[in-house]
């Protein structure tokens, strides 16, 4: 539909619309929203291609809010669409309402939750890699931005890759209004600016008057037609664009139009324009995903194979049984072991260099499309995209990702390499699953497993070599435990997990000769956390002792803590940890230092049963 009077009513009534729904919530973005309106009537009457009535199209466009806190524009959007009634327009964030203060999936027709700036494109560039390489579907990726977050790294990684990969059905609308929430933006109204450093990152960059509807429509065709590269729509906006009283007006950032109706009157009235998107070609058929056999790897009893490898080995063999199963990693694939995957299923694998903010945003963007993703690299390099990995539990994402190299025990490369808080922070995700498997054959069932589990899910992977202690084929539920030592007259539980369990089976074989009867509890699922073995230990033992590579906050020792919080009957625990800064060494010296090797777990074990709960060696002990 090429109208441009239509496109100049409906700006207006989007932005009469955003000021409706933050005045009657009382709060929200509506002169953030202002700004973007006309650029948002031109794209929907003809650019955008989707289907409301079927939003699980796989031919359908994508339409991402990275400045999701513009939601009364996206709303305003939906109404005009005839998605939402103008009655729930005006339920804007209140309670039970689906049109929350920024946008969440809790929509069917939005793919993500925005508001931490700087994300969406990055997601974008996951769902528009997945239509280039996976779909192979000409849909194309629409990002609405804004010139605040233009500040984050991360948009940057997500300009980068976008331009390395070719993808051209990427189009990033920059909506440079000038005003952040403070002040003016970094760089204010220049264009030439923005446009030249993004040429310079190999993308095609149009500047444009924001406010000019045959402008706008002629950059969107240019964007549309071109090819090989993506696109970047780089326009001059005005925040509050219509309302005097607040049009460029700093300090207005957040806030409700303190005169509503005589700004509604400014702008025209309200309006009621129904817009008949346009809609995609095709059918929606739903993603029909290759199967076969899976062929899990199967490690000899008494050998030795670290968990990292065992990772690789499995996700390769899954994602020949899993056509939906796709890798993705960080520049680290020869450490992760995710080249295995690389070798044997190319098609489906992804670098993201050493990029863990675009790692993680690329992880969701593709599971948008209904493929699973694996993303690995160092476990603690996550640490960098913890917010992506936290927005992406918001966003109801399933996906796993894996981090090697966790734990004093990697040795030489010292603490900057060393992940000692990510069991900690990967537990506090809403919804997660913590995996720290210490068997190769174990770690082989559980990743076999994933591709079927909901929301986020860590597996922490060892970098040394450990024995295998279970035989091929034997189960491991996710949420259970495995007791590896157990007697009637066990006097103390020792529990472990990742290279942990083995220095407390070696500590549990010491005891033993000196009589004291120890319990072994493998606690391969941190979280969800098998609470009736540990009650059953407690009960027989009277003593936990909690061993991990991991600080003493938020790890094992405190998910086993957590069982026995509102237990009557408390059983003494104590906990080895990290506690003190490591250094470089071996790694045998790395986890003597600490205190958690088997000679440490063992006197920790003697002074437990004694009652004495004093720090011991390079770990301190205390009671629940």
């Amino acid at each position: 539909m090429n109208d441009p009077q239509l496109w100049r009513e409906l700006g207006q009534q989007l932005r009469v619309d955003s000021i409706r729904c933050s005045t009657a919530a009382g709060s929200g973005h509506p002169t953030s929203s202002m700004s973007a309106a006309d650029l948002m009537a031109v794209l929907m009457t003809r650019y955008l291609h989707y289907d409301f009535d079927q939003p699980e199209n796989p031919n359908n466009d994508h339409l991402i809010f990275s400045k999701g806190h513009a939601s009364p524009l996206l709303y305003s959007i939906y109404k005009a669409a005839g998605a939402v009634t103008d009655e729930e327009l005006l339920t804007f964030r209140r309670e039970g309402s689906r049109l929350e203060g920024h946008p969440t999936p809790l929509l069917p027709w939005v793919d993500v939750a925005t508001g931490s700036l700087g994300q969406g494109l990055p997601i974008g560039v996951g769902v528009a890699l997945a239509g280039k390489r996976l779909d192979r579907l000409p849909y194309r990726v629409w990002v609405l931005t804004g010139d605040s977050e233009m500040a984050e790294g991360s948009m940057w990684e997500a300009f980068e890759h976008a331009a390395k990969a070719e993808l051209d059905k990427l189009t990033v609308i920059i909506d440079v209004n000038r005003l952040g929430q403070t002040g003016e933006t970094m760089h204010g109204w220049d264009l030439a600016y923005y446009a030249g450093r993004l040429r310079s990152c190999g993308w095609k960059a149009i500047e444009v008057d924001g406010h000019d509807v045959e402008q706008i429509d002629r950059a969107f065709s240019e964007a549309v037609a071109h090819a090989g590269t993506p696109t970047a729509i780089v326009a001059r906006t005005v925040k509050g664009k219509g309302v005097e009283e607040v049009a460029n007006k700093n300090g207005m950032h957040g806030k409700p139009l303190p005169h509503p109706d005589e700004a509604i009157a400014e702008l025209g009235g309200i309006r009621n324009i129904r817009v008949d998107v346009p809609k995609p070609e095709g059918s929606a058929e739903p993603h029909r995903f290759a199967t076969g056999e899976l062929r899990l790897p199967a490690y000899e009893l008494g050998s030795v194979e670290a968990t990292r490898k065992a990772y690789g080995d499995s996700l390769a063999a899954v994602g020949t049984s899993r056509g939906e199963v796709v890798a993705l990693d960080g520049e680290v694939s020869n450490s992760t072991y995710a080249e295995i995957f690389a070798k044997a299923h190319p098609d489906r694998y992804f670098e993201m260099y050493i990029a863990e903010q675009q790692l993680a945003a690329a992880a969701v963007g593709l599971q948008v499309r209904d493929w699973y993703p694996f993303a690995s690299t160092f476990a603690a390099f996550w640490s960098r995209a913890y917010d992506f990995v936290r927005m992406a539990a918001i966003s109801q994402a399933n996906m796993t990702l894996v981090g090697s190299h966790a734990g004093v025990s990697i040795g030489e490369d010292g603490p900057s390499q060393m992940a000692l808080e990510d069991i900690a922070s990967l537990r506090a995700v809403h919804g997660s699953t913590v995996l720290y498997p210490s068997d190769p054959n174990q770690t082989a069932q559980l990743i076999a497993q994933l591709p079927d589990r909901k929301g986020i899910v860590f597996v922490r992977t060892t970098r040394e070599k450990t024995p295998v202690i279970y035989p091929p084929g034997e189960e491991f539920p996710i949420g259970g435990s495995r007791v590896v030592r157990q007697t009637d007259s066990d006097q103390v539980t020792l529990v472990g997990a990742g290279i942990t369990l083995h220095e407390a089976m070696k500590a549990a074989d010491a005891l033993a000769t000196e009589g004291i009867r120890a319990r072994v509890i493998d606690l391969y699922s941190v979280k969800p956390i098998d609470e009736q073995t540990l009650r059953d230990a407690a009960r027989a033992t009277g003593h936990i002792l909690t061993v991990e590579d991991h600080w003493p906050e938020g790890g094992i020792g405190e998910a086993v803590l957590s069982v026995f919080g509102d237990s009557d009957e408390r059983p003494r625990i104590a906990k080895l940890a990290v506690r003190s800064l490591p250094g470089s060494a071996t790694p045998a010296q790395q986890l003597a230092a600490a205190g958690i090797d088997a000679n440490h777990i063992a006197e920790a074990a003697r002074r437990l049963v004694a009652g004495e709960l004093v720090g011991v060696g390079g770990g301190q002990e205390g009671r629940a």
